[in-house]
């Protein structure tokens, strides 16, 4: 029988996200889907299923979640640092990066996502229904999540039996650093030479304003060559394009952008560091470099082998100290023996 995960708290910046709606643009739906794709598919790599399964996306506090009807498997990805209170009351952090299997009645505190962004994965992925090809919240026009909407306390998802063996990553997942790289335009035009420099080698703080949407930087303002301005006839944007307003501030547009925009846009950031802008919070810094089409292209055949290299390095859960529930089950505890006589080797024997 499969078991359910029922939200004891709904935490706060929580959604349901997969790979994201592709296909529907021209129809005026935005892609939505993974911030950090990445790390989705690390989160679905340590349960061995489809790295693009849909999964919880936490942006600030995580859920609460209790395990209900049958064991659940889960995994943890990011940047957090999960609590997990057993049926007898016992409670005992947990590290990310590993899979884990709840028993009916323990609950999981996922807590805040210290930095960036964080996914909590389901064995078989999260069960909601498929809005235009996509599980995706996209809570604006409400579709996708659990009826066009984030998780509430109360609300159950269906999860996949928690059998198999616990796993975990050799280490964290961690994006390249440095600045973000930009191909020029579509309208770089509207910008002198000094604008651009500016834009290049100039420090950029994200406001308050910032979500899915996207960031609104404070920085240098970037003047517009005279007689173009700042306003264009409304055309498609995409994740990552670098707008700039009348006010010269720059807004970087994220996954859940409009698909038609009015304003010039200078730069666009390239699809490799699209997920390094998923973990951009008010107050970061960012710092733009240009480059080439062809290095755009090997940044992403770079990032590809990367998170290979990375899933390839998922084993087996090493020991720490708190035997698993699983292996208690499973394993021959017969076979540690003790000789307590007085004179005896008190050494633990395993076969």
């Amino acid at each position: 029988m499969s078991g359910f995960v029922e939200f004891v708290d709904a935490g706060a910046g929580v959604s349901i996200q997969d790979r994201g709606r592709t296909g529907h643009r021209d129809i005026g739906v935005p892609l939505a889907g993974a911030a950090d794709p990445v790390l989705l598919a690390c989160a679905n790599a340590l349960l061995a299923q489809a790295e693009d399964l849909a999964a919880l996306e936490v942006v600030l506090l995580g859920p609460v979640l209790r395990a209900v009807g049958a064991p659940i498997r889960l995994a943890l990805a990011g940047d957090i640092a999960p609590r997990l209170t057993r049926e007898d009351g016992h409670t005992q952090p947990i590290e990310p990066w590993r899979s884990l299997t709840l028993q009916p009645g323990e609950v999981l505190a996922v807590g805040p996502c210290r930095s960036g962004i964080a996914y909590l994965a389901l064995a078989g992925g999260v069960d909601v229904p498929v809005v235009l090809g996509s599980r995706s919240t996209y809570a604006r026009a409400g579709l996708g999540g659990i009826d066009g909407r984030a998780p509430r306390a109360g609300d159950r998802l269906p999860c996949g039996a928690g059998q198999g063996a616990q796993r975990q990553a050799a280490r964290p997942f961690a994006h390249a650093t440095g600045p973000m790289r930009v191909l020029p335009g579509p309208q770089d035009a509207h910008f002198d030479d000094d604008a651009w420099r500016l834009f290049l080698h100039s420090d950029y703080r994200v406001t308050r304003e910032a979500d899915r949407m996207g960031l609104r930087l404070q920085g240098p303002t970037l003047t517009h060559r005279a007689g173009l301005g700042a306003d264009i006839v409304s055309e498609a944007v995409v994740p990552g394009a670098v707008q700039v307003p009348g006010a010269g501030q720059p807004i970087v547009l994220g996954v859940d952008a409009q698909t038609i925009g009015g304003y010039t846009k200078i730069a666009t950031v390239i699809r490799a560091d699209l997920p390094r802008l998923a973990h951009a919070r008010p107050g970061s810094v960012l710092r733009f470099r240009a480059v080439t089409r062809g290095e755009a292209l090997a940044a992403r055949r770079e990032l590809a082998a990367l998170l290979n290299d990375w899933m390839s390095r998922i084993g087996p859960l090493r020991a720490t100290g708190e035997p698993e529930e699983s292996a208690l089950r499973t394993g021959n505890l017969i076979s540690g023996m003790i000789d307590a006589r007085p004179d005896a080797d008190c050494t633990l024997h395993w076969d």
